[in-house]
């Protein structure tokens, strides 16, 4: 477990969490520390494809091991990979 720089610890800018993913956009998963919510440690770091948008959530097709699995993540911790 890391911590935010100083000048950014608490601060959540709004254009991150208002993100906008369109189907079969690729996304690097990359937890957001001042959202506390039980984010699993497992999913840091992984990249996968946007499925489906659900609520304010995008489901996200994960590859684990030789299984592809859905998972629900908030834009805020989903970041857009060219």
């Amino acid at each position: 477990m890391g911590k935010k720089n100083i000048r950014y610890r608490g601060k959540i800018q709004f254009s991150r969490f208002f993100k906008k993913f369109e189907k079969g956009d690729h996304v690097a998963v990359v937890r957001e520390k001042a959202i506390s919510s039980s984010f699993p440690e497992r999913l840091q770091g992984r990249t996968g494809k946007v499925y489906a948008k659900r609520g304010r959530a995008y489901e996200v097709l994960i590859k684990d091991q030789n299984k592809e699995k859905k998972y629900l993540i908030n834009p805020i911790h989903l970041k857009k990979i060219n």
